[in-house]
C-alpha cells in the first residue's frame, strides 16, 4: 500500500505521522451529471420529461434569453410532447441572494416535479438553488450556504429531476453540483456547493452557442481556460484536511486527482485550439461546437478538483463592481462578467503559485503556446504568467483591474471579500497570506 504520508514526488524525509497529524483525506469521488450531446439533441427534452414522467414542469430562463432560439427550441419540444409547463424568465445575470430568494418563491408557489434550465451558468444556477429550497421548504436560506458565510449544511433532502441546457461555453454548470451568487449585505459572492444539486442531464447543443456575441463567448472561454489551470494546479486531493469523518461530507472541491487532471488538460488543448477562432469567427461551427464540448470537460475536471485563487479572488472583483458596463451584455446595472473577473487575475497567480508543481504550470504554458525547449523548472510561473498575458493581450482583454474601475486604494476590501472563500482559496497549492493577497490584487492593476 501507498504510504500516504508522503506526498511530493521528489525525495522526502517526512515524518511518517504527518497524514495521522494533519487529519488529510485518503480518497477522492467523481460525480458528474449525465450528458448528452449532438447538434439538435434540444428537441429530445419533451421526451425525457414524459420519461421521467413529469406533469408540472419549471422552465427557467433570463430575459434576454426567452426572445432568443435555444428558448424557442426548448418551448417547442415541450409542446409537442404535450407537457405542463410553467416559465421564469426573471433570472439575473451574475445573481444575487434576492435573485435566488426570487426563484425559489417562484419554485416553491409552483409545486413542480420537474426543472428545466435554460441558459448560462446564472441560469442553471438559479435553477439548482430553487430545486433545491423547493425540496426543502423549511430550511432558512443560509442553511446550505457555504461556510463561513452560510452554515454548509450537508444536502439529504430528495431532489426533483433538472435538466440543464448550457447556452454558453463557460461556466460548465450543468455538470457540477455548485451554485454561485452575490450575497449583497456582505458584498461577496459565495454559492451553495453540494453534490446532491447536480443537474440530472446536461444537454449540450452547440447551435446554442450560435446566437452568443463576440464577448460573452471570450469570457466564457475564459472562465473554461482558468477551469482548467485552476484544477489542474490545485492542492492534491491527500493533502486536503480534514478528513471527512462520514462520506457525504466530502466536499464537491476535493483538490487535483488523477482523473480531473485528463479532464483539465483536455480542456486547456481545446482551449488553446479554438478559444480565439470562435471568438473572431461567429460563423465557425467547429470552433463554437468543441468549446461548448471544452466546458463541460473543464466543468467535469474542476467540479470534483475545485478551483483556487483565480476564482477566490474573482468573487470580491464581481461582488465590489462600480460603474463597468461590459461590451455585449444586455443588462441595465453595473456588471463584470465572470469569465472577465477570474482572468484578470491569472498572470499573478500562476506566477504565484508556480513555486510548489512548476512542472504542471510548465506543462499548461506548452499547451499554450510556449516554447519550453530551453525552460528552466524555476521560471515556469513567469513564463505561464507571460503566455496568459500574450493570449488575453491578442483578444482585447481589459488592461487590468484598473481597467475595469478598481485603483490600489480598493485593494484592502477586494482582500476582505477574498478571505471568506476558503472553499476554494484553501485549494490553492501555496498558502497565502492576506500580504500575499494584496500583492496579487496589486500585481493585477495593469497586464500589459
Amino acid at each position: 500500500m501507498e504510504d500516504v504520508s508522503c506526498f511530493c514526488h521528489a525525495s522526502c524525509s517526512e515524518v511518517p505521522e504527518r497524514a495521522t497529524l494533519r487529519n488529510t483525506d485518503y480518497a477522492f469521488e467523481m460525480a458528474i451529471s449525465n450528458i448528452r450531446y449532438g447538434e439538435g439533441v434540444t428537441k429530445e427534452i419533451g421526451m425525457d420529461l414524459q420519461n421521467l414522467g413529469a406533469k408540472r414542469v419549471c422552465l427557467m430562463t433570463d430575459r434576454n434569453l426567452s426572445q432568443l432560439p435555444p428558448v424557442d427550441a426548448v418551448l417547442n419540444s415541450l409542446t409537442k410532447s404535450g407537457i405542463n409547463f410553467q416559465m421564469y424568465d426573471n433570472v439575473w445575470v451574475e445573481p444575487t441572494d434576492q435573485s435566488f430568494l426570487d426563484a425559489i418563491e417562484f419554485a416553491k408557489k409552483g409545486e413542480f416535479d420537474a426543472y428545466v434550465a435554460v441558459g448560462g451558468g446564472s441560469v442553471i444556477d438559479t435553477c439548482k438553488a430553487a430545486n433545491l429550497y423547493a425540496s426543502s421548504p423549511s430550511s432558512d436560506f443560509l442553511d446550505y450556504v457555504n461556510a463561513p458565510i452560510g452554515k454548509g449544511k450537508a444536502v439529504t433532502v430528495p431532489l426533483k429531476p433538472l435538466i440543464a441546457v448550457p447556452t454558453t461555453a463557460g461556466t460548465g454548470s450543468e455538470t457540477t453540483g455548485v451554485a454561485i451568487f452575490d450575497f449583497k449585505e456582505l458584498k461577496v459572492k459565495t454559492g451553495i456547493a453540494s453534490r446532491a444539486i447536480k443537474p440530472t442531464l446536461g444537454i449540450i447543443d452547440p447551435l446554442h452557442t450560435l446566437s452568443m456575441p463576440e464577448r460573452i463567448v471570450a469570457n466564457s472561454g475564459f472562465d473554461v481556460l482558468c477551469h482548467a489551470l485552476e484544477s489542474y494546479t490545485a492542492l492534491p486531493y491527500k493533502m486536503r484536511s480534514p478528513c471527512p469523518s462520514n462520506p457525504i461530507n466530502r466536499p464537491a472541491y476535493q483538490g487535483s486527482n488523477p482523473i480531473s487532471d485528463v479532464w483539465a488538460l483536455h480542456a486547456l488543448r481545446i482551449v488553446a485550439k479554438y478559444l480565439k477562432r470562435a471568438i473572431r469567427n461567429p460563423e465557425d461551427r467547429e470552433a463554437r461546437a468543441n468549446m461548448h464540448l471544452a466546458s463541460a470537460f473543464a466543468g467535469i475536471g474542476f467540479g470534483n478538483a475545485g478551483v483556487h485563487l483565480c476564482h477566490g479572488m474573482s468573487y470580491p472583483i464581481s461582488g465590489l463592481v462600480k460603474t463597468y458596463k461590459p461590451k455585449d451584455y444586455n443588462v441595465d446595472h453595473s456588471l463584470v462578467p465572470h469569465g472577465l473577473s477570474v482572468v484578470l487575475t491569472s498572470p499573478a497567480v500562476f506566477a504565484f503559485t508556480a513555486q510548489v508543481h512548476p512542472e504542471r504550470h510548465l506543462e499548461a504554458a506548452e499547451i499554450l503556446g510556449a516554447d519550453i525547449r530551453t525552460a528552466r523548472i524555476k521560471d515556469a510561473g513567469l513564463i505561464l504568467a507571460d503566455t496568459l498575458r500574450k493570449f488575453l493581450f491578442d483578444l482585447n482583454v481589459d488592461d487590468g483591474l484598473a481597467a475595469i474601475g478598481y485603483s490600489k486604494a480598493d485593494i484592502p476590501a477586494l482582500v476582505k471579500g477574498t478571505l471568506p472563500q476558503e472553499r476554494v482559496t484553501k485549494l490553492s497549492p501555496r498558502p497565502q497570506t492576506e500580504e500575499d493577497l494584496s500583492a496579487l490584487f496589486e500585481a493585477s492593476m495593469k497586464l500589459y
